[in-house]
């Protein structure tokens, strides 16, 4: 915060300059607009000096933690050695030794790395690269995506036309058209197949070839999916639906391109959703966690095939950004990447992941919590109306519930997290991967203190 700007003048100034994104500024007419001004481990703290335990790792994106001095450091070594320069045509050192060693991560002969400055551009940067390839394999009608519905996956125009959220995509079209939509992993909505999830996995899977057939394989470039799907309370993979749609996707010459923008580096205990549940993407596109938010950095990986017809003649990937691969971002990647590997940050989700698990669980004794879910550090709770049916909230009480209530009465009891209707409602939990079972319990007293009163307003 600057020296000269006290919390009432930050107010004012808040209110009448700052465009917040996603955000309803209505909400702000007789309230006060949250402001965070520091941060140390899994804590941050706002203006008035009150502490919240960060249980959305900022926006899934604070994996080292809050306040790293190394990170900081590295920002700063970095600015005064080379502040900027672009991969236009050339090249610096730190976007060489960071696509080296993301590529090293990364499952099978998934080489190429292509920087941008955050996850909507390595969307946006896949799903070129899928049309222009084809057309460099003399196969130029293969350009349509499929994605998941409820599916977020950025909000640039291509990116947004690939979501699949409807009521975010109605105030900006007409979108990039060419992009149809399946269904989700969500299984606790699959009345057929609810009791086994290996075959409610190869129905939804084979719902993505019904598509492919249905639009003309000729026609379709690539398969856009999470891991674990975050938009509608984190829907994991059933038992072989990733390896379903890898077949499915070699049957039709379809590209899988797996969207880890949240899911990679430690989210689910591996550097990679992919390596968590041993499939093979085409194209992996990543952002948040790669600098653990220090630095806005955001990359395309893509196969050696992919890159193949790219090196020679006159062929080049007509696309870029500014600030992609920026050299302080690359440093403060290192850096990071460095901490995961000296801490064993993964290893640390890997150890708490089922103590996270059975922590949350303990809610479901509450009347309006239905269902917990996710994999690693990445969870959601649905809030249903009925436990017994299953019924869910209409669009006013779900108002009432998310907006009206839960929101900020959790963050008023020191839980910054996620109340969120894109789908069914839902809390969702995604900490720092420095999190353990003190910080777990934390999180569950304080949701079922806030739970427990919302629930009576119902």
């Amino acid at each position: 915060m600057s020296q000269h700007a006290d919390p009432a003048h930050l107010q004012r100034a808040a209110k009448d300059h700052l465009w917040m994104h996603f955000t309803r500024h209505s909400s702000y007419d007789n309230a006060d607009v949250p402001i965070i001004v520091s941060g140390d481990g899994a804590y941050v703290t706002d203006v008035n000096g009150k502490r919240y335990l960060d249980g959305l790792a900022g926006l899934f994106v604070v994996q080292a933690g809050h306040g790293r001095e190394e990170l900081a450091e590295a920002a700063a070594k970095q600015a005064r050695d080379l502040a900027f320069f672009p991969l236009w045509s050339y090249a610096h050192p730190g976007a060489i030794e960071l696509a080296e060693r993301v590529a090293n991560y990364a499952p099978g002969d998934l080489n190429r790395v292509f920087f941008t400055t955050g996850g909507g551009e390595a969307v946006e940067s896949a799903w070129k690269l899928a049309k222009q390839y084809f057309k460099l394999q003399g196969k130029p009608t293969k350009h349509k995506v499929i994605s998941r519905s409820i599916a977020y996956h950025g909000t640039p125009q291509g990116a947004l036309s690939i979501t699949g959220i409807p009521e975010m995509k109605a105030p900006f079209e007409p979108l990039v058209p060419s992009t149809f939509r399946v269904p989700n992993t969500n299984i606790y909505r699959a009345p057929e197949h609810g009791e086994d999830p290996e075959a409610f996995g190869r129905w939804a899977a084979d719902r993505i070839a019904e598509a492919i057939e249905f639009e003309g394989p000729d026609t379709v470039a690539a398969v856009f999916l999470e891991p674990v799907q975050n938009a509608g309370g984190c829907f994991p993979p059933p038992p072989g639906y990733f390896q379903r749609v890898r077949e499915i996707c070699d049957e039709y010459d379809v590209l899988l391109v797996s969207d880890e923008v949240i899911c990679a580096f430690g989210r689910l205990g591996e550097m990679f959703g992919a390596t968590r549940y041993s499939y093979q993407p085409d194209i992996i596109t990543c952002a948040k966690g790669l600098t653990s938010g220090y630095s806005p950095l955001g990359a395309m990986i893509a196969s050696d095939r992919l890159m193949e017809p790219f090196l020679k003649g006159h062929e080049s990937f007509l696309h870029g950004y500014t600030f992609g691969g920026h050299p302080v971002s690359t440093a403060v990647a290192m850096a990071n990447l460095d901490i995961f590997e000296r801490e064993g940050l993964n290893e640390n989700v890997r150890a708490n992941e089922d103590t996270f698990r059975s922590t949350l669980e303990k809610l479901l004794d509450l009347d309006i919590v239905g269902d917990v879910r996710g994999d690693g550090y990445f969870y959601g709770i649905e809030l249903v109306k009925d436990k017994a049916t299953k019924e869910t909230f209409d669009e006013d009480e779900s108002e009432r519930l998310l907006r009206g209530f839960l929101s900020k009465a959790l963050f008023d009891a020191g839980l910054y997290c996620r109340a969120d209707d894109r789908g069914d409602p839902v809390i969702q939990l995604a900490p720092p991967l420095i999190c353990d079972s003190e910080h777990f319990d934390e999180m569950e007293r304080i949701l079922r203190d806030v739970i427990s009163e919302g629930q009576n307003l119902i």
